[in-house]
């Protein structure tokens, strides 16, 4: 682990106080922790505006799979896009409704795009792109 380096940072009472109510509410052991966290989301979020290479991501999708021909039309989607997709979960929540979860590396446009198409194909009704990093320097 890289050497831990300390500096200061000045903040207005009332936005300290509302950080401090934050991280308390979302488990950090502490203010650094938490700004370590918040850095590396802004990296990763610049990662993916920026990237010259290949990103990862997860894609969690929930749809009816009785619309008609849509499993067909999203594995069609996967197999496509086979270099992009690394892995798939399928998991049954009802009579009427699906999640999947695709594990994804390329490039960030193109991972977009195959988001967007799923997420986008009638029967699909919600879902999120969860842009991740493969974590070099974070």
């Amino acid at each position: 682990m890289a050497e831990l380096m300390r500096f200061g940072v000045s903040m207005d009472e009332g936005l300290l106080e509302r950080f401090d109510a934050w991280v308390d509410a979302h488990g950090w052991a502490n203010r650094s922790e938490a700004i370590r966290d918040l850095v590396r989301r802004q990296l990763v979020d610049e990662e993916w505006n920026t990237a010259a290479g290949d990103v990862i991501a997860t894609l969690t999708y929930v749809y009816d799979h009785h619309v008609t021909d849509l499993q067909e039309r999203l594995t069609e989607m996967q197999h496509t896009h086979h270099g992009l997709v690394l892995s798939s979960m399928h998991v049954h929540l009802d009579h009427d409704h699906c999640v999947e979860v695709l594990v994804m590396h390329g490039p960030p446009a193109d991972l977009r795009a195959l988001a967007d198409g799923i997420l986008g194909a009638k029967g699909v009704k919600h879902g999120q792109l969860v842009r991740a990093s493969m974590a070099e320097g974070l």
